[in-house]
């Protein structure tokens, strides 16, 4: 489903409700650009890494270009579980993202493009005018606080001592207390009012632009100053002076805050999407949007966006991504606030927000000595995982739209992907028994599991979806090097470096045999302790009709764990999975 910026109040409360009964949410970033090539930029150095960067200098990498380039579309699939059918129920989103904030906020932004990027979306018909013509307005939780600090330092400086600067001004000011002072000595009550103009502004061919903000200001001051029983009222291009109304200035200050109050509720606009899957304070909708789109009572939409915001508050889903590392970073730029500098300080603060958080990168490649060797591109897995029969998974009926439409590099298209690959591998790989250890009860590193593709040592996953070939660790290394020695055959099929394996993951189409061979002491501890197949009990399994349950030992190895292709680590831990 499109969400606009014409249909998002209207479609809010059901989005909230989607969110509030998903068992997972899945998301996907459309890009500005991406981190673009280091050219001689020192690496860490190793005796079995040499040239690798570390994940910290990786995360720096990613964090220059999140703050520079733009969140331009995001794509949200909210995956239901429906026990009674046995069937997950999926509801795809996708929004363009307008960067350009209202004027009245005073925020400014600085919008940037990358010229590979721009080629890329172009490429995949993406509408780059979208998010400017269409896109949802968003503002991150720092920019909404710099505009509440903003409105505040105004209303301040109304009350400061403005000085008269020049001739021209103590003119002006002569002239508004001369029509102030005759004003308030009219023997007739009629008019009521003063308007404070320009000279000449009553002939009909006046062409001047109104009072300018300092004159505003002045005029304010003078009256407040010493004519407390008046009240002045800022109007376009002139100032109004009436008699003071306590009632009357209470209502208007009330006015006026709820005004600002509406405007900074649309400004923030997608980030209450985000807010729901966090499980933040969502006290703060603009309730009347949605009411005026919907032609609903205010009170029925009030109760039900009140239930909605004590079922989600404190309650975080589970968010899921593909190659979530550098979604998540951007995720963060966009609606939260600027980055830490160190990694460690991401991986907790991300914690502390999405407490349960899944890369399907890393499930898909979890159980190789070498990451950078699976092509695990999200439309492959899809496209291998499509072929088992369980877990059912249907589209809502109110979200036909990729039924039949398979726009790739649309985030909402490929959040739906996400969805769909996390669903059945999930299941896949814990249907497959080789997980859990006959000495404890607990969770194991799976071995490999190979399939018909897999003599160029790429997709994981097995071709039929039910007899998936174990093979040991053992001979991972020479599958590496024959990968490596067939790499220059498959380039046409190599992802470009805006494709959604990102940039960083084009490393893994030039390894080389030093890569293949090299495991770090972790690794290889790893892979000597890996429950290996029993041939005599055969390798055909029945896949279940359900993916592993959240307090599942399965989480504790694929869960809070990100897939960071080319570092030193391989991999970047969020904490721990919480049961």
């Amino acid at each position: 489903m499109d969400v606009t910026r014409y249909t998002f109040h209207g479609l809010l409360p059901s989005l909230i409700a989607a969110i509030a009964d998903a068992h997972f949410v899945a998301i996907d970033l459309e890009l500005s650009g991406i981190p673009g090539q280091q050219i001689n930029k020192p690496r860490v150095a190793g005796p079995r890494f040499e040239g690798k960067p570390s994940l910290q200098e990786r995360y720096a990498e990613v964090k220059e270009a999140a703050e520079k380039y733009q969140v331009l579309q995001l794509g949200i699939t909210c995956a239901g579980e429906n026990r009674n059918r046995g069937v997950y129920v999926v509801r795809p989103y996708n929004f363009f993202l307008n960067p350009v904030p209202d004027e009245r906020t005073n925020i400014e932004r600085t919008i940037s493009f990358q010229s590979g990027a721009v080629d890329f979306l172009l490429k995949h018909n993406f509408r780059i005018d979208g998010p400017f013509l269409e896109g949802v307005p968003y503002f991150s939780r720092a920019e909404e606080a710099t505009a509440r600090r903003l409105d505040a330092e105004q209303k301040k400086t109304q009350s400061m001592d403005i000085r008269i600067r020049d001739a021209e001004a103590d003119s002006f000011m002569r002239r508004v207390r001369q029509e102030v002072t005759t004003w308030k000595h009219r023997l007739l009550p009629m008019p009521d009012f003063l308007n404070i103009a320009p000279v000449g502004h009553e002939r009909h061919d006046f062409l001047g632009t109104g009072l300018n903000n300092y004159q505003k200001a002045l005029v304010h001051q003078y009256v407040r100053s010493e004519h407390p029983d008046l009240t002045t009222i800022s109007r376009p291009g002139f100032i109004q002076i009436v008699a003071s109304n306590k009632e009357r200035e209470d209502a208007e200050q009330k006015f006026r805050a709820q005004k600002f109050e509406e405007r900074m509720a649309k400004q923030i606009g997608v980030r209450w999407i985000v807010e729901a899957i966090h499980g933040g304070d969502l006290s703060g909708i603009d309730a009347y949007s949605s009411v005026a789109a919907l032609g609903d009572k205010s009170d029925v939409v009030s109760s039900r966006l009140n239930s909605l915001r004590k079922q989600l508050l404190g309650q975080s889903t589970v968010l899921v991504g593909h190659n979530l590392f550098l979604d998540l970073i951007y995720f963060y730029a966009c609606f939260f606030g600027p980055l830490p500098a160190r990694v460690e300080d991401f991986q907790k603060v991300i914690h502390e927000i999405f407490p349960r958080i899944i890369d399907t990168k890393y499930l898909a490649t979890h159980s190789l000595d070498n990451p950078a060797l699976a092509r695990s591109s999200l439309e492959e897995l899809d496209a291998e995982l499509s072929k088992q029969q369980q877990p059912a998974i249907e589209l809502h009926p109110e979200h036909p739209k990729y039924a039949a439409a398979k726009p790739s590099h649309e985030a909402g298209y490929d959040s739906y992907l996400t969805a769909r690959v996390l669903i059945r591998l999930a299941s896949k790989l814990e249907s497959s028994g080789m997980y859990i250890s006959d000495d404890e009860d607990s969770y194991h590193t799976p071995p490999e599991v190979q399939s018909s593709e897999d003599t160029n040592g790429r997709i994981l996953l097995d071709t039929d979806g039910n007899s998936p070939v174990l093979h040991s660790k053992g001979t991972s290394s020479t599958m590496s090097r024959q990968s490596s020695a067939t790499s220059t055959s498959t380039s046409a099929s190599k992802p470009t470096p805006f494709s959604h394996p990102t940039k960083f993951d084009l490393l893994g189409d030039i390894s080389s045999d030093e890569d293949s061979v090299a495991l770090s002491p972790k690794e290889q501890d790893r892979s000597s302790s890996v429950k290996q197949a029993d041939p005599s009990k055969g390798n055909s399994y029945e896949i279940g009709g359900r993916m592993p349950a959240w307090d599942s030992g399965f989480w504790n190895v694929y869960g809070n764990k990100l897939r960071v292709v080319g570092t030193l680590e391989q991999m970047c831990p969020v904490g721990s999975w919480p049961h």
